[in-house]
């Protein structure tokens, strides 16, 4: 009983002594992992895995049952759509039937495996990442190219479909280039800081007010990196000690020095040695293609003569550099940044020292022109094991130190925020319903044993992601019916999980699925990206062209989060201009008009039979009476007219068992 109260207090974030004597005095999400055993439950039939008997212990203290398993069909559409974005072919759910109908363990964890094989997979959970990345293609036109942005994409995406291990991947995305023997390809990871928002300094205004926006920039750094890896607000200790959690203005410009002593910087995709006659090539061409601006700012008499001169020298020296095509990434160099004074005018100069790091003041009130103590680079102290001091960055930036920290130090903290968040994705909602805030400001966690046994066995499992969908999706829970009016009544919010909660498709999601219900979708994986709003745009809706400052309107308007932040969780709306978007969008008109095609090309002019077809290719099922009947009211005296049939495709894929999942 002690125990269990020192429990609950401790969740609560209040200071407790356990009875080892030893003082609680932080946040439930910065306590170690807990190997805890599986509770007793009374319905020993229904658990099928440690998942199920930690929710049906719950489920059982609330006087509730859990609903029953969905079945086949139902359970087929929810597995493809969490899975790879996609509804299944109605071949597939036959076949899905007929052997869940034989064994349904083997039949669900066969389909899992096959799911988790499909290079779809890694687009699906790729875009999940990417919210969190402050993913863009496209950002202000007065910053560097961010023309090889996909390249970063293209890297989550193919990390996933490699389940390369979490901690790994964790580190590749902040010091791949640091990393002893790693693969210059994997450089692309760095875009998860190479594409951080930065912001416009105009170097004509004194370094006092340059200072500050260097200063912003550093802090929208920061807080990503807590927020993403750490479910913390870190940017909150800028101006003070964090209000609630034990994160002190130390520990934020501790951090801070690591970006302060990084520059944005294309990186190679190949080795050093290969690179540096490369690097060196590109500076000349530079220098030459700055000339060439001067000449034709001053207007020069013989610019014809000159612009050939300088052209033919570019071209020579690119033909002679072998690999000067070579692709490079968005990414980070390691450079500390001054910002001082123009020497020879008025206004500011930032001077970048290549190679070099370079530890921050403590900024009075958050101000960079009120420095105070210095504070080395280091990791939060609130992670130091104890008796020990915090972990120092000595080996350059930091920034592989800072990786180490967060999957070492931080392990705890960083498997429950990963464990979270792929268990809100599966379910629509978290075990701690803020993903992004495991700190005392966000909600406590509705499971909180259930959240660390996950964490600790996902860690003990290699941090594998994939791990963690068997575990999830095999479970019992994961496999209820949407449909259970008791526990509707008792527990609207579904905070015991005694039913699955329905939920409606993600934008990209319901844009994939109306391409391919209407056979217009390219599966092709990897490469550039395009522009969404071009009629000829096919392919899955992450290759689209995202513009941090110009969002495609399709997304806007259907909840994509903005790229300029980090997003925890997206919001769900249900607006006008969607409604309009459903009945009068051309995206919605052109699918509609090439389901219309599909449907009168293939069941001959029977209208039964297209119906037939219809509701095979969109939901795997035949039509029940009453559907069938207002097809046919619908259609009677029209059965061969092409525009009819593009109106009755529109209001299928628009309507509510197209947009949902049960």
């Amino acid at each position: 009983m002690r125990m269990w109260f020192a429990t609950v207090l401790l969740f609560a974030g209040v200071s407790v002594v356990v009875a080892d004597g030893m003082p609680v005095d932080k946040p439930w999400s910065f306590q170690p992992l807990r190997e805890l055993a599986a509770p007793e439950v009374k319905d020993q039939d229904w658990a099928q895995t440690r998942i199920d008997r930690f929710i049906l212990a719950g489920i059982e203290s609330a006087g509730l049952k859990p609903a029953p398993a969905a079945d086949a069909r139902t359970l087929l559409r929810r597995l493809q759509f969490d899975l790879v974005g996609l509804p299944p072919t109605s071949e597939e759910v036959s076949e899905f039937k007929t052997a869940y109908a034989r064994n349904p363990e083997h039949a669900t964890r066969a389909a899992i495996d096959r799911l988790l094989a499909s290079p779809h997979y890694g687009e699906r959970w790729a875009r999940h990442w990417l919210d969190l990345a402050r993913y863009t293609d496209k950002t202000a036109s007065w910053l560097e190219s961010t023309a090889a942005a996909w390249l970063y994409r293209d890297w989550v995406v193919d990390a996933f479909n490699q389940d390369l291990p979490y901690d790994e991947f964790v580190k590749r995305q902040l010091a791949n280039d640091l990393i002893p023997g790693s693969d210059p390809k994997d450089n692309a990871a760095l875009g998860f800081l190479g594409l951080s928002p930065t912001y416009w300094k105009e170097l004509q205004l004194p370094p006092d007010i340059i200072k500050g926006t260097v200063a912003d920039e550093w802090e929208e750094h920061v807080d990503a990196l807590g927020k993403t890896f750490l479910g913390l607000t870190l940017g909150c200790a800028r101006c003070h000690d964090h209000k609630t959690d034990p994160i002190t203005m130390k520990d934020y410009y501790a951090i801070a020095g690591v970006f302060a002593s990084v520059k944005f910087a294309d990186r190679p995709t190949m080795s050093e040695e290969l690179w540096a006659p490369v690097a060196k090539a590109r500076g000349r061409v530079s220098g030459l293609q700055k000339q060439l601006a001067d000449l034709k700012k001053k207007k020069a008499k013989d610019l014809k003569e000159q612009t050939a001169r300088i052209n033919k020298e570019i071209a020579a020296i690119k033909a002679a550099t072998p690999h000067y095509n070579m692709a490079t990434v968005n990414g980070v160099a390691e450079a500390a940044l001054f910002v001082v004074k123009n020497p020879k005018k008025h206004g500011t100069v930032l001077d970048y020292k290549m190679g070099e790091a370079r530890n921050l003041p403590l900024h009075q009130r958050g101000d960079p022109n009120k420095p105070g103590e210095v504070v080395p680079r280091g990791f939060i102290e609130a992670f130091a094991k104890p008796g020990a001091e915090r972990r120092m960055f000595k080996q350059g930036s930091g920034r592989l130190e800072l990786a180490k920290g967060i999957v070492e130090d931080a392990a705890p903290l960083a498997a429950r925020v990963m464990v979270n968040r792929v268990w809100t994705h599966h379910f629509g909602k978290g075990l701690v319903g803020t993903p992004s805030e495991l700190g005392r400001a966000g909600e406590a966690p509705t499971h909180p044993e259930l959240l660390d046994d996950l964490a600790v066995r996902f860690v003990a499992n290699g941090w594998s992601i994939k791990w963690l969908h068997r575990e999830i999706l095999l479970s019992a829970t994961w496999r209820q019916a949407s449909v259970a009016p008791e526990s509707e009544t008792k527990d609207p919010d579904n905070r015991h999980y005694a039913r699955m909660t329905r939920r409606r498709l993600d934008v990209e999601a319901w844009r994939d699925s109306m391409l391919w219900a209407s056979g217009g979708l390219e599966a092709a994986v990897g490469g550039a990206s395009e522009d969404l709003e071009k009629a000829t745009s096919r392919r899955r809706t992450i290759y689209g062209s995202i513009h941090r400052r110009d969002i495609n309107k399709m997304l806007r308007l259907h909840d994509f989060p903005d790229p300029a932040a980090h997003a925890g969780k997206r919001a769900r709306t249900t607006t006008p201009l969607q409604m309009l978007f459903t009945l009068n969008g051309p995206f919605m008109q052109r699918q509609s008009d090439a389901l219309a095609e599909r449907l009168l090309e293939a069941a001959g002019r029977l209208v039964e039979a297209r119906v037939g077809v219809a509701y095979e290719r969109l939901f795997q099922r035949e039509p029940n009476e009453r559907e069938a009947s207002l097809a046919a009211s619908f259609l009677k005296g029209r059965e061969n007219d092409r525009k009819a049939w593009a109106e009755y495709a529109q209001a299928l894929l628009g309507g509510n068992e197209f947009l949902y999942v049960d």
